[in-house]
């Protein structure tokens, strides 16, 4: 099975499981659209009744009777499933943007694709979904009219039948490739208007860099690029409706020429009362009323190209976690001499994790993009320690420190936290065991308190405040309007105002932890900074493992340990003062290369 076949199936398959959670509204609509095709099947014999009746001048009273009541039989059916369209509709795409946004959201960075076109299938690709069973159920109902017309003709003489049935597989065929098209159409369309709203999202992400290269004009024809591409498949899809326009407007006048002309015979033979006639042109024109069908059709098209896109989503696995809670089986968390949480704990006898804390790395392998980032790779990180990771650009350091908290899952290998692999823990056990701050982190909340005490568990304001002094972050916030609680969006902040709250952040979770991971989280600060800010990691979260990706010889100066990156794999673990003897080691840190190797030791 091809790769697109088997997206169009999975596609297929979500809205058969959409339509099953609306099956009230969908059989309601069923119920509307069968009244409102009964209708429009039994007026053209009502009308060839009353002109039969109106000819032979007895009882056309009660024809006329019935042509009413069936006319409001079919206002009202069509108000009804209006409704049931709009409200099923509505209903399947709310629940498909739920369940998109948790599995985008539980996936996280490990979509394949940029943000943009994640956003573009939830806001884009899952409307066109959602819209999708209720279309199937309209496209049937719309069948049953040309259906019930072929046998009502028949009915009336069999040559109308005939006739009918020799220009319908042309009707047939048009019907069949609108459908096809008008999908593969629309799937094509939402993955470049995807691919748009990602360089749009980098674009304004990076506008102050833009600005300040003077690339604007490079940027905007980046984004506009493929805007040509988007427009002929626009352009595609309106040949395809219009293909489809054309060609009923063929099909259709000849088959009603057809029958009329067939039926004018027979009535000339007498075969056939005026009523009869009446009834036939009716039913000529229902059998080919073609217009509804074919919106209906490429509304169904453009519903499975959308089931597509979402289908692909919802493809990308999200991790499972196992069932256990704490690592080691331990009942207590390490601890440190200083806990930020204020609540007491009973210190362990050696006042440091040891074993518990353990990172463990057997036979990693990490490919990305068919390339292998790391490869084979062992390491033993020893509970308690301090590590720095080193290596040059594209060494794989970052892609080490996502594995070592299961930001990542390795191709290859096992992760193991204090003898228990990273996969057996639940998702709560995981992060509380692990915390992180990275290079660049994102401010959720709307102040600096809400960003630095963001997480699974509420802080008191305490641990909060303290946390801020640990990263040396209570100086600028202090001097803001309202301190703690300033609105960020009014108080821009700098690269290392941003890290110092990252830290804060991942100091405040640290009295729980096993493993800090700390991803080149003091790049931006200045020498006094990081000064103080390594004063709390050497000092105050002695008793946890530390894990830190390094790029100045001043960071891996003060590790216990340095682990040096080189092709993917581990080309040396030792102290910063044996390494620097190497001169390929010195020239890992470019101009820093003439800095002494000592420094503050962990």
């Amino acid at each position: 099975m091809t790769g697109k076949s088997h997206s169009a199936t999975e596609g297929d398959r979500l809205l058969i499981s959409v339509a099953r959670h609306d099956w009230m509204w969908l059989a309601g609509l069923g119920a509307g659209s069968l009244a409102l095709a009964g209708a429009a099947l039994l007026l053209p014999a009502a009308l060839g009744r009353t002109v039969d009746a109106a000819v032979a001048r007895s009882g056309s009273g009660v024809w006329v009777a019935a042509c009413a009541l069936l006319i409001l039989v079919f206002a009202v059916s069509e108000a009804a499933t209006a409704l049931a369209i709009g409200i099923a509709s509505a209903n399947a795409t709310a629940r498909l943007r739920r369940y998109l946004s948790a599995h985008a959201l539980s996936v996280g960075h490990r979509l394949p694709e940029r943000g943009g076109d994640t956003v573009s299938r939830i806001v884009g690709s899952a409307p066109a979904a959602g819209g999708g069973p209720a279309s199937l159920v309209v496209s049937v109902a719309a069948a049953i009219p040309p259906v019930g017309a072929l046998v009502a003709l028949g009915l009336i003489d069999p040559w109308l039948a005939v006739s009918f049935v020799l220009v319908f597989p042309a009707l047939i065929g048009m019907l069949r490739h609108l459908a096809r098209d008008s999908s593969q159409i629309a799937v094509d369309y939402s993955r470049v208007q995807g691919a748009i709203t990602a360089r749009l999202l980098d674009a304004l992400a990076g506008a102050r860099t833009i600005a300040a290269a003077g690339t604007q004009g490079f940027e905007r024809r980046r984004v506009l690029a493929l805007l040509p591409e988007l427009r002929g498949h626009g352009y595609a899809n309106w040949r395809v409706q219009a293909r489809a326009a054309a060609q009923s407007t063929i099909i259709a006048p000849v088959l009603q020429v057809v029958v009329v002309a067939v039926a004018g015979l027979e009535l000339s033979r007498h075969h056939l009362t005026p009523g009869g006639l009446t009834a036939a042109s009716q039913y000529a024109v229902l059998a080919t009323g073609i217009g509804a069908t074919t919106a209906m059709v490429a509304r169904l098209g453009v519903a499975r190209g959308g089931a597509r896109r979402v289908a692909e989503l919802l493809a990308v696995p999200a991790p499972e976690y196992g069932t256990l809670t704490n690592p080691a089986g331990t009942e207590d968390p390490p601890q440190g001499n200083t806990s930020y949480r204020g609540r007491h704990r009973k210190p362990r006898k050696d006042g440091i994790d040891g074993k518990h804390g353990e990172l463990a790395l057997q036979g990693v392998t990490v490919r990305r993009g068919g390339q292998s980032v790391l490869r084979d790779l062992d390491l033993v990180v020893p509970g308690g320690a301090a590590v720095a990771i080193v290596g040059k650009s594209g060494a794989g350091k970052s892609t080490l420190a996502e594995l070592a908290g299961r930001l990542a899952d390795p191709d290859e290998g096992t992760i193991r936290l204090g003898g228990t692999e990273l996969r057996r823990l639940t998702r709560a056990a995981l992060r509380e065991s692990v915390v992180y701050a990275f290079e660049r982190p994102f401010p959720f909340g709307a102040t600096p308190a809400e960003a630095i005490g963001f997480g699974a568990s509420p802080l008191a304001v305490p641990e909060i405040t303290t946390a801020a002094e640990a990263a040396a972050a209570s100086t600028f916030i202090e001097r803001l309007p309202r301190g703690y609680d300033t609105a960020l969006d009014g108080a821009p902040l700098s690269g290392g105002e941003m890290q110092r709250l990252g830290l804060a952040r991942a100091f405040a979770r640290a009295a729980d932890a096993r493993l800090l991971v700390l991803d080149d989280a003091t790049s931006s600060l200045d020498t006094v900074t990081e000064m103080l800010v390594s004063r709390t990691v050497t000092e105050r979260l002695r008793g946890r493992t530390r894990l830190i990706v390094a790029h100045r010889a001043t960071t891996a100066a003060r590790a216990d340990l340095v682990a040096w990156l080189d092709e993917g794999r581990i080309r040396a673990l030792a102290p910063h003062d044996r390494l620097w003897r190497d001169p390929y080691y010195r020239s890992l840190f470019g101009v820093e290369a003439e800095i002494p190797a000592t420094g503050e030791r962990c």
